[in-house]
């Protein structure tokens, strides 16, 4: 009755959507900020003055709202949290400066980072040779790597929970493979150095595509969108639901090459002609044209990280530092499971993962000062 292909497939597990009560939700890594006034604005002028748009098919290549990525990337500098602000304009910091002008055919769109990386996998991946990847990182990866019958190569990380890049170089030119990695790394928020990550590229096969996933880079440090000046066979991922507050509206892209963009558009093209709807184009035009705001945001954040994660150390935990807007923590005594519980039955979700090797971490999106001074409350009773 059912095609063999679906044997291969292990559903993604997303973080707990409850019904039967109003938790605070620390579980999915979403931003505790709203989106900027703006966004609410022209959504509400898109469906009273615009509304006849609704009825038509949007634009299939995302024209304005890739010119406002571009934009949005050079005024940053693609690390929302270290952009300079000024009023309502930001610039980027000296070390975050991208050497080149990011233009909007090295943008591509899609409904959601998940679906851009869909996309990503088909373009790049064969079923020929193995993925090379981290053994614990973003668990979508193996999902794709199922649906598309790709084998996967992965590589465990280092005692110190750091990416063993040797390691990963090694196997990759072993089988003359491609790589994909998180940085910073979920579900361990360590961020690998843009130099360090070029020294990678330039000793890893040539011929193969290399992908870096930002879905967490406007926490962290350093972007690798200025390693894109060297090299061709670099795709990097990155989306809006963290840093720019979409989670519940769905928007990914893609920053790479033109040659490679438009290898993409061919895989968008064969399987959804429209996959960013009119109102998600409108809503993230709205959001790369207020990046002041989400650059405060994102600094408010990394600032309650960094509070929160010398409140755990404080009182006992064994803390990875994070380049986040979560934290990846365990301590002593207590099981995942148990804190998962204990969180819970106080009102609050955090994540744990059953995954053997982390199972007795749990990983805690920041959220408001004020729900990680409840939580803190929680965690001070362990």
């Amino acid at each position: 009755m059912f095609a063999k292909r679906l044997e291969n497939l292990h559903p993604y597990v997303p973080g707990e959507q409850p019904k039967d009560r109003d938790y605070i939700k620390l579980n999915a890594n979403e931003n505790p900020f709203p989106p900027h006034e703006s966004v609410a604005a022209a959504i509400k002028t898109a469906v009273t003055e615009k509304i006849e748009k609704l009825g038509l098919y949007p634009d299939p290549d995302s024209t304005e709202l890739r010119k406002a990525i571009a934009d949005m990337l050079n005024e940053t500098g693609g690390v929302l949290n270290t952009a300079k602000v000024s009023g309502n304009k930001c610039s980027p910091s000296e070390e975050n400066k991208i050497p080149f002008s990011v233009t909007p055919d090295m943008i591509f769109c899609g409904n959601g980072s998940d679906e851009v990386l869909s996309f990503v996998f088909y373009t790049f991946f064969d079923s020929d040779r193995p993925l090379v990847l981290p053994e614990f990182t973003y668990s979508f990866y193996p999902v794709y790597c199922g649906y598309y019958n790709i084998p996967m190569n992965p590589i465990k990380l280092r005692k110190d929970w750091t990416l063993d890049t040797e390691k990963m170089l090694s196997e990759a030119n072993k089988t003359d493979s491609c790589t994909i990695f998180a940085n910073p790394n979920a579900p361990t928020g360590i961020e690998i150095k843009r130099e360090d990550v070029a020294a990678m590229i330039r000793r890893a096969p040539k011929d193969r595509i290399f992908i870096v996933d930002e879905a967490y880079a406007d926490f962290g440090k350093e972007s690798c969108i200025p390693l894109l000046k060297e090299f061709d066979n670099l795709v990097i991922v990155r989306t809006f639901s963290k840093s720019l507050s979409f989670a519940g509206m769905r928007l990914g892209y893609v920053v790479s090459s033109p040659a490679l963009i438009k290898s993409i558009f061919t895989v968008k093209n064969s399987f959804n002609h429209f996959p960013v709807d009119f109102l998600a184009q409108t809503a993230g035009t709205a959001s790369c044209k207020a990046a002041a705001y989400y650059a405060k945001n994102a600094a408010a954040i990394v600032q309650e990280r960094d509070k929160f994660s010398a409140f755990l150390r404080k009182n006992g935990w064994f803390v990875i530092d994070s380049r986040t807007n979560f934290v990846f923590a365990k301590k002593d005594g207590h099981s995942g499971e148990e804190i998962y519980e204990t969180v819970k039955k106080a009102g609050i979700l955090i994540r744990h993962f059953a995954t053997k090797g982390i199972e007795d971490f749990v990983r805690i999106t920041i959220g408001t000062p004020e729900q990680m001074k409840k939580l803190s409350e929680v965690l001070g009773t362990l």
